[in-house]
């Protein structure tokens, strides 16, 4: 869903529900540029005490004014010297980040994107590349074997369909591109998984990362099947 939005470079609003959360990611120009939750244990105040930033001593003292003054909370920090507007900003930033990587931890749930323009008058806006988010996304997903069953059978053959840009924007690692380079049209899956720089769960996530930015692509001969097996560590 991801790559098709970026594709096609239209702007919406995903809404992800699970459990009786709901989590938005607001998307615009290819960009990631905001997220929200209804979950407590996404908001700002809850991000800054469960990273340290806040004591809990100051955490309930503000989370009380804060509900009392009907104040922004961002704002009611800088207000009481608490942090600056540029900590406030970077917490922000990396609060809304946590909330998107938050979601491919899901293993279950219901999700939609609405296309259209949407009201950004009062969201604090980033600007996060929608193929970071999934070539990061993915690499912090839990479960790879669910991403291994995605990628063929562990014949299957990758050749590679990359351009030296991409992964510059990508910001690809070494291990990473050591891996992307084994898929070279002749070693199968299995040969690449194992014999990767990472271990073979690590290994597979990359290569799902690399089939869905369509860095790698199945060799001709190849077709779909329903799956393969890694041995994986549990």
């Amino acid at each position: 869903m991801l790559f098709t939005i970026d594709r096609f470079q239209v702007p919406g609003v995903i809404e992800a529900r699970k459990d009786g959360t709901m989590k938005r990611v607001y998307i615009k120009d290819g960009n990631v540029v905001h997220a929200t939750s209804t979950d407590r244990d996404d908001s700002l105040g809850a991000y800054l005490h469960r990273t340290g930033k806040l004591t809990t001593e100051v955490f309930a003292a503000t989370m009380r004014e804060r509900e009392k003054l009907n104040k922004r909370y961002g704002v009611l920090l800088v207000e009481r010297n608490i942090l600056s507007p540029e900590e406030v900003y970077a917490t922000i930033r990396a609060q809304i980040e946590d909330i998107v990587w938050s979601l491919f931890y899901w293993t279950d749930g219901k999700v939609a994107f609405s296309i259209g323009e949407f009201k950004d008058e009062d969201m604090m806006r980033i600007q996060l590349p929608m193929r970071q988010v999934i070539f990061h996304g993915i690499k912090r997903a839990p479960n790879p074997k669910a991403l291994v069953s995605r990628l063929g059978k562990k014949e299957t053959v990758f050749v590679p369909n990359f351009a030296i840009e991409e992964l510059i924007e990508l910001a690809v690692e070494d291990d990473e591109y050591a891996l992307l380079k084994l898929a070279n049209g002749r070693r199968t899956l299995y040969e690449i998984c194992s014999q990767g720089p990472l271990s073979p769960p690590e290994n597979a996530k990359l290569m799902y990362a690399f089939q869905v930015l369509q860095l790698v692509r199945r060799k001709q001969s190849d077709t779909p099947s329903e799956g393969i097996r890694i041995r994986m560590k549990s």
